[in-house]
């Protein structure tokens, strides 16, 4: 039954968009995952399916033309706060397609496992998918503001966007190249007792690079579940935490049992980073560096 209300509700809009005239050819594109994706004749109705889109879209000025977001971007500056908000973790694809959208910009995060494709039903339906993975690099999230901006026609605004996050990061960056002693530095992404953060190959370890400092786990790859006992070991100068679903985060990492003679607790040099500026491949990665860098080295950068 449901499967056909979905047919049905896609046979109304491919109508409807021959009504109005959308039946221009449309062009195929390789998306930011590298997948054939066609674009839209028009890009009136854009859905948004990760917060770190959001806010990019919103940057880039496309905020009338958002219909619907995730569940988690309501707390962007900017974004009409009676926007819908959808579960993208499991689509409901009747409700996605009653909103006529033009185009999905999705997240490889909504791939659960790696599984099926979450949107088949809706790029069945005739409407445009573009996934954009979690960049892993600085040069990855200005070539995802660039794609967003490419394919919305707000190129220029893309542009500036990435010059105006260049120039910053490059003011921190000749500081941070002129330390010499650099601080180890571990970087909490998850709390005790399952305790995650990061390698190589992930935007924070390049950001930490670019303050001058070091990440403890540097030689391990990708987003990682250190033990304690690994932290205690490589005993870091300065701990930062951008845990914000626990009551005083860094004062719960200084209690630790037998995190005591850890240069950075015994030091008090625990700090909290902002949680989504740390977390969400977008512009807003500069507000989380700046952040980190007056922590971790306050006589250089002020």
């Amino acid at each position: 039954m449901k499967k056909r209300i979905i047919i049905v509700l896609a046979m109304i809009l491919v109508v409807m968009m021959s009504i109005v005239g959308c039946s221009e050819k449309e062009v195929v594109i390789k998306d930011r995952e590298g997948n054939d994706a066609k674009l839209p004749a028009k890009m009136e109705r854009i859905i948004s399916t990760a917060p770190s889109n959001t806010e990019v879209l919103v940057e880039l000025g496309l905020t009338d033309k958002l219909v619907a977001v995730d569940k988690y971007s309501t707390d962007i500056d900017g974004l009409d706060k009676n926007i819908e908000k959808l579960d993208f973790l499991n689509p409901n694809a009747e409700a996605i397609i009653s909103l006529n959208p033009d185009i999905i910009i999705a997240s490889g995060h909504n791939k659960s496992g790696g599984s099926e494709d979450p949107f088949k039903l809706i790029k069945e339906a005739g409407i445009s998918v573009v996934y954009i993975p979690s960049s892993d690099s600085i040069q990855g999230i200005y070539d995802d503001i660039m794609f967003m901006a490419d394919i919305t026609d707000t190129k220029d605004k893309g542009e500036q966007i990435v010059s105006n996050m260049k120039k910053e990061i490059e003011e921190i960056k000749v500081i941070g190249d002129s330390i010499k002693d650099k601080k180890k530095v571990y970087f909490e992404i998850g709390p005790a007792p399952s305790l995650y953060s990061f390698g190589n190959s992930t935007f924070l370890n390049e950001m930490t690079e670019i303050i001058g400092a070091e990440n403890i786990f540097k030689d391990q790859k990708s987003w990682i579940s250190p033990s304690e006992e690994s932290v205690i070991d490589l005993n870091p100068d300065v701990i930062l935490t951008n845990v914000d679903y626990v009551e005083n985060p860094n004062e719960e990492i200084k209690s630790r049992k037998g995190w005591e003679n850890i240069e950075a607790i015994k030091d008090g040099n625990v700090f909290i980073i902002d949680s989504n500026s740390s977390s969400r491949p977008s512009q807003n990665v500069v507000k989380a560096l700046k952040e980190m860098a007056i922590a971790v080295y306050p006589d250089n950068f002020k």
